[in-house]
């Protein structure tokens, strides 16, 4: 750089007008700032060419410098203006945090009609314009850029169809994805990573068969990063290995985010071997969120020591624990039973690491003193809590009164719930199975009273089975499965089996008694 600043010292000296060579040279220097100085430096009878424009609004749009817009407006007063230099515009507003990017592009979408570029049709002008409102939540206008533009292709499908997926517009997406006359890879990760973000866990394994079996799209990194949750979440281990293996061959596991979400599917799944197998080939390029999934894994699953063990390891390679590490340490404490460390670890969050204590926080360190009879000690906590408890610090009360069979503390949890989740007649019942423990019928008949006012109904259960790859729901006396007469069939063969084998032991069993 400082070989291009005695340049331009040169240059200006000697009345020298054609500064192009040196603009690129410090373009390719990478200082945008001086790039955009020399720009402006260009005497006003010869400025510079369109394509030298896009060259440093490209430049300065990757590095989302505020003088984007300074550069833009000159471009602009010297028609030198392209589809390109709207592209770059919009592209780089859709993702800085700056308001004033937001608003200059909103007032540029008026330029570009009016300059005639939008009825060129260009498609990456129209999906940077479409991705920008997306981006903004202004989904009506999204779709209106959408409808008038006279060609679109699979990207300005796929920049509107993200936009509904993440904002969980998902009869929308659906609908658009069904018009679509193209879909490539990234249309169907925008379908598959919707279903799992909005909790449709099963439709996203669906879809993911669909796109890998069915149109024989090949996964990229991030679809495999959005369906492998969403296997964690109906527990289909055997296609989240299938998965694993496909990203193994194709180089995936090397970005940190993939094996990442490898360690949490095996982890959910039950299956921490795997989960510890994973995390441990991750290596030197573990993130906390590769830590706080595989201490996460273990307390879950009861193994206490192993989580806080892991949990001083990560302090003693200098990376930073947040908020979700300590979720997963006191959970741990709470199934070790260690009260008194889970006490230490609670309060060291703000003393060590400045970190404020989140009602999740709370929930734990109610459940752990909740779980060790410290019953009155967990409702004194919830009572100086600095936020309102919500329905899961009661509930984890509840919990631990039903244990314990605390009636009064069981009422105080009650009545908040009733009126935190009305709907929720579950905990009416718990209440009156503690009533009943201790003998209070008249509790009961009060309890059951009220649930028949609120015309209680207990949901269906259902299961998931996986074969073959697939997701089959089954609720309890499901007739609806187009195998159910073959699974029926199966079942009672089954049945039969077991009554013979019972059979079989009683005979065996009172034929033995003959002998005595």
């Amino acid at each position: 750089m400082e070989e291009a600043k005695r340049l331009h010292a040169r240059a200006l000296r000697s009345g020298t007008r054609h500064l192009q060579p040196l603009l690129l040279r410090v373009l390719a220097a990478g200082d945008h700032r001086y790039a955009a100085i020399l720009l402006a430096s260009y005497p006003s009878p010869s400025p510079p060419t369109a394509a030298l424009h896009d060259r440093i609004l490209q430049a300065l749009a990757s590095s989302r410098s505020p003088l984007l817009l300074l550069s833009f407006s000159r471009a602009h007063r010297h028609r030198l203006i392209t589809p390109l230099s709207f592209t770059f515009l919009l592209s780089a507003s859709t993702t800085a945090t700056s308001p004033l990017f937001g608003r200059f592009a909103l007032s540029s979408h008026a330029l570009l009609v009016k300059s005639g570029h939008f009825a060129s049709g260009d498609p990456f002008l129209g999906s940077a314009l479409v991705s920008f409102y997306a981006r903004n939540r202004l989904l009506d206008q999204a779709r209106r850029v959408f409808d008038e533009m006279p060609r679109r292709d699979t990207a300005v499908y796929n920049a509107l169809l993200s936009a509904y997926t993440r904002s969980g517009l998902l009869n929308k997406a659906e609908k658009l994805f069904g018009e679509m006359p193209e879909r490539n890879v990234v249309s169907w990760t925008a379908m598959v990573s919707g279903y799992a973000q909005n909790g449709l866990h099963a439709e996203a394994v669906e879809t993911f068969m669909e796109m890998w079996e069915g149109a024989g799209v090949q996964p990229n990194e991030l679809t495999v990063t959005s369906v492998l949750p969403a296997c964690a979440a109906v527990g289909a281990m055997a296609l989240g290995r299938k998965v694993e293996k496909y990203a193994k061959r194709k180089g995936h596991l090397g970005n940190v985010y993939v094996a990442n979400a490898v360690v949490e599917m095996y982890a959910k799944c039950g299956n921490i071997q795997r989960a510890w197998r994973v995390f441990q080939r991750i290596g030197c390029r573990q993130d906390l969120c590769s830590w706080n999934t595989m201490i996460m894994a273990f307390a879950v699953h009861g193994l206490w020591s192993e989580a806080l063990a892991l949990f001083h390891k990560l302090r003693m390679t200098g990376i930073k624990p947040d908020g979700i590490t300590f979720v997963g340490v006191i959970l741990a404490c709470t199934h070790g039973g260690l009260v008194h460390e889970g006490k230490l670890l609670f309060d060291s969050m703000y003393a060590d690491y400045n970190l404020t204590p989140r009602i999740e926080h709370y929930g734990c360190m109610v459940d752990l003193l909740g779980r060790a009879s410290l019953l009155k000690e967990a409702y004194n906590m919830i009572c100086r809590m600095p936020v309102e408890p919500d329905a899961i610090i009661w509930g984890a009360l509840l919990g631990a009164c039903s244990f314990h069979g605390n009636i009064e503390l069981a009422e105080i949890a009650v009545n908040n719930l009733v009126f935190l989740e009305p709907q929720n007649t579950g905990n009416l019942v718990i209440l009156s199975n503690i009533y009943a423990s201790s003998g209070k019928w008249d509790g009961v008949a009060q309890v059951w009273k009220l649930l028949k006012k609120k015309d209680h109904k207990k949901s269906a259960g259902y299961s998931f089975i996986e074969s073959d790859g697939r997701m089959h729901k089954f609720l309890v006396g499901d007739t609806s499965h187009p195998r159910s007469e073959e699974v029926y069939g199966t079942l009672d063969s089954v049945t039969m089996l077991m009554k013979l084998a019972r059979l079989e032991n009683r005979e065996q069993l009172e034929s033995g008694f003959c002998h005595l």
